[in-house]
């Protein structure tokens, strides 16, 4: 069997941050997962202020982490010209190196093709102004017309902040002259509030950018567990660590979590429990609540209505119907996690013939629920 998880705390995020920068030293990323709340916009922030450093004589600063955060999209700001409606923009923030490379790098056909992954609209930077107006093709009597000057959708702006990161983030990669002072990238839940599709299509697109380089040092953290899994999977050939952050309310200490190897926060977790409680014969009544919740995110993910649908159909219950009033029966019962009632052999038999029947039909790699 795997060993627990380890756990270190930390009294403050300086404290944290220092300890990843040391990590950072012979890994090649951290990856972070931790609800909303917790403090990752903070940790982001003080990772990167630690990076800065002022010239005592010259007053000029240095720093050493390019960042994406809820910060990112407070550079860009809206210009909605309510006096004449007409000439909407956004202006960007011209003091920050956020921008270094904009005027000489030609940023417009940088961004473009990642936009094309996620929007249906375009833009133009003016490089004297420094601002950024938006465009859309729309069909008006059956012909094609460009509006100018467009307000876009609150979410089309995060999208667009996202492709102007990921196009800096390119010339980071890329080694760009005006770039060549980032050492660290930390990203700290790109896009909020992804729907699933995006959430996967911006993990792995983000994941292949930073695979394809080795100098870059990467801290990724985010809320959205099926972003965090994304992520995960295509970083576990690389060398790095995951943790499950989070902070204690009584004594404000943060702490992280290793996440092992086992794909983190998850249903695949559950489903790991479950398939060797069944191989184990260690089955309690309470494994029937976590195995319906197992059934119905399935339901919810493939379109049915009911988690009946993902029962697999057995030779004597060709309808289903015995195996979804086990699951329904034993499911809603007062059974608790502190007073466990273990199953009878008759009931550990349909629960095993259910769990295997799932993970037959929704095929899941086998070396996953295999014991250590």
């Amino acid at each position: 069997m795997s060993s627990q998880p380890t756990t270190t705390s930390f009294s403050d995020l300086n404290s944290l941050s220092t300890y990843f920068r040391t990590l950072l030293d012979s890994k090649k990323y951290v990856l972070l997962f931790a609800y909303n709340g917790t403090g990752k916009t903070r940790l982001s922030g003080v990772f990167k202020d630690i990076g800065k450093q002022t010239n005592s004589e010259t007053g000029a600063s240095t720093a050493d982490t390019l960042y994406y955060n809820a910060f990112t999209e407070d550079l860009f700001s809206w210009e909605n010209d309510l006096t004449g409606d007409a000439d909407r923009h956004l202006i960007l923030n011209r003091n920050s190196r956020f921008f270094d490379g904009l005027r000489d790098l030609e940023m417009e056909s940088r961004i473009r093709p990642f936009l094309r992954r996620y929007g249906d609209f375009d833009f133009f930077i003016n490089y004297e102004k420094w601002t950024i107006s938006f465009s859309r093709d729309v069909i008006i009597n059956g012909k094609s017309e460009k509006i100018e000057n467009i307000k876009v959708s609150r979410g089309e702006e995060n999208i667009f902040v996202w492709c102007f990161f990921l196009a800096i983030l390119q010339l980071v990669v890329d080694r760009e002259q005006a770039y060549k002072w980032v050492k660290y990238v930390y990203i700290d839940d790109p896009i909020s509030s992804l729907d699933d599709n995006n959430a996967i299509a911006v993990a792995s697109h983000l994941a292949q950018l930073l695979k394809s380089q080795e100098e870059i040092k990467v801290v990724i953290s985010s809320h959205h567990s099926l972003f965090f899994n994304v992520i995960y999977n295509e970083f576990k050939k690389i060398k790095g660590k995951n943790y499950f952050f989070s902070k204690n309310k009584e004594t404000d200490e943060f702490s992280i979590q290793d996440t092992g190897d086992t794909p983190f926060f998850n249903h695949v977790a559950l489903i790991k429990e479950l398939s060797i409680a069944a191989n184990t014969g260690r089955l309690y009544t309470y494994h029937f609540n976590i195995l319906r919740n197992i059934l119905e995110k399935a339901a919810s993910f493939h379109g049915f209505k009911d988690f009946t649908e993902c029962i697999k159909r057995d030779e004597y219950d060709e309808d289903g119907i015995t195996f979804a009033r086990y699951v329904n029966i034993l499911s809603h019962g007062n059974y608790s996690l502190f007073e466990p009632i273990e199953m009878v052999e008759d009931n550990k038999e349909v629960f095993r013939k259910i769990l295997q029947g799932y993970m037959e039909s929704y095929r899941f790699n086998p070396e996953l629920f295999s014991e250590e």
